[in-house]
């Protein structure tokens, strides 16, 4: 089990974030402590508010008042809702939080369940939770929590998470491929690496997805995203593509910058092109036909994807090592592995083997086209600023600017809180 505390100054931000889920069908609330419901037992933003506003009215002084809980078992633990109850209850009391106004969501949008718990620090005195040595009580309790249920340990889970998942191709026919990318992209953005969008986007194409950048601007604001989507066995797009806002920050466009950045750093000190030379080269030099080339490279572990234009002339070739775990384009090892050298050396082949071919496509979409986009793929413009150290999703609590989706989400709630007020 792991607990991650998250602290920020919006209240409205955490309790939006959840809500969304809620309406999204991808959460629920599990249960609530010292805050004010509607008569028949629901939860409303309004009354939620006004329950926390007396513990923040008390004290104008601490700036960073919300803090944010996820728990999340282990993936094999079956947790039923009363224990989620009990643990988050426990987990709060010995936390030092028992006595404050709190809400329990149950999330459902990963593929496993977890809480989220919406908190604040200041208590009915106006006096500020003591958080001295927070995250090393959290991680006590914790342990306290596996061995009363019998829940597997934190430990066990992160010495298995150097090995890598293993991730088969969408299968968009069989439905739920929101959850089949979701899995898929956090996976390879947290254990490969590769230098560019387009590295990226050939090493999703091996299992049937695909990225896309969204750019324009918002208010004068230069916005960046990123959107996923499913593809055939041809390279086109089927179903709906969907924004990496609404799958997790940690696939979003400033994880995947400063995922690009280390890796830039990691390729240049690492010898990783050596191993892989030696393999494509033995394979180049005992070449007879494209299919036992793929197949020497695959035995080795080793995929290689061609881009080939209308033509079919291969013009670019990227490699993906998977015991480095490392992507880079053929001519990063050097000229001798460059995209002419590959279509040379398959021109006179005739079987009707092609390798997975990405075609050339404009992946950046500017201008108006952006703008007719801006509604339904935007993603908060703080999330170029820091990169997720987790692949649990957590709401962004910490303000580093304007957060344009969650004015948006307050906007609305506001309408519809003014509507049932009015009775409409």
């Amino acid at each position: 089990m792991v607990a991650k505390i998250s602290k920020g100054s919006s209240l409205q931000g955490a309790l939006l974030y959840n809500q969304e889920k809620v309406k999204e069908q991808q959460a629920e609330v599990l249960f609530s402590n010292r805050i004010i419901l509607n008569k028949d037992g629901s939860l409303s933003m309004y009354l939620a508010n006004q329950s926390f506003a007396p513990y923040l009215n008390a004290n104008q002084n601490t700036e960073k008042t919300v803090s944010h809980i996820s728990i999340n078992p282990h993936p094999d633990d079956v947790v039923c809702d009363e224990m989620y109850r009990e643990i988050a209850q426990t987990y709060m009391q010995k936390l030092g939080y028992g006595n404050q106004p709190y809400i329990v969501y149950k999330h459902e949008d990963l593929d496993r369940k977890h809480i989220h718990i919406v908190t604040i620090n200041i208590d009915e005195n106006g006096k500020k939770v003591d958080d001295s040595f927070e995250k090393r009580r959290s991680k006590d309790i914790t342990r306290e929590l596996e061995k009363f249920y019998n829940l597997h340990p934190a430990e066990k889970k992160k010495k298995q998470s150097e090995e890598l998942p293993t991730l088969k191709r969408v299968d968009y026919q069989s439905g739920d491929i929101k959850k089949q990318i979701s899995s898929i992209s956090k996976s390879l953005i947290k254990n490969y690496r590769f230098q560019s969008v387009n590295e990226f986007r050939a090493l999703l194409s091996l299992y049937g997805v695909t990225v896309e950048e969204v750019k324009g601007d918002i208010k004068g604001k230069n916005y960046s995203g990123l959107v996923y989507s499913a593809i055939d066995e041809k390279g086109e797009k089927v179903g709906n593509p969907i924004k990496a806002s609404v799958i997790s920050k940690s696939v979003g466009y400033g994880a995947l910058q400063n995922r690009l950045e280390y890796s830039v750093k990691y390729m240049k000190e690492q010898k990783v092109f050596e191993s892989p030379k030696l393999i494509v080269g033995s394979a180049i030099s005992n070449y007879t036909d494209k299919q036992t080339f793929l197949n020497d490279l695959a035995k080795n572990n080793i995929n290689i994807i061609f881009r080939e234009n209308t033509e079919g002339r291969i013009y670019g070739a990227t490699f993906i090592d998977h015991q480095s775990r490392c992507v880079f384009n053929g001519s990063k090892m050097g000229k001798e592995f460059s995209a002419n050298i590959f279509n040379e050396l398959f021109k006179s082949d005739t079987t009707n083997t092609p390798p997975l071919i990405i075609n050339p496509t404009d992946n950046t979409t500017k201008g108006s086209n952006a703008d007719n986009l801006i509604d339904s793929f935007t993603e908060n413009t703080e999330y170029n600023n820091r990169q997720e150290d987790s692949t649990i999703d957590l709401s962004l609590l910490e303000q580093h600017g304007t957060d344009y989706a969650e004015e948006a989400f307050t906007r609305r709630m506001k309408i519809e809180e003014k509507r049932r007020k009015r009775g409409l």
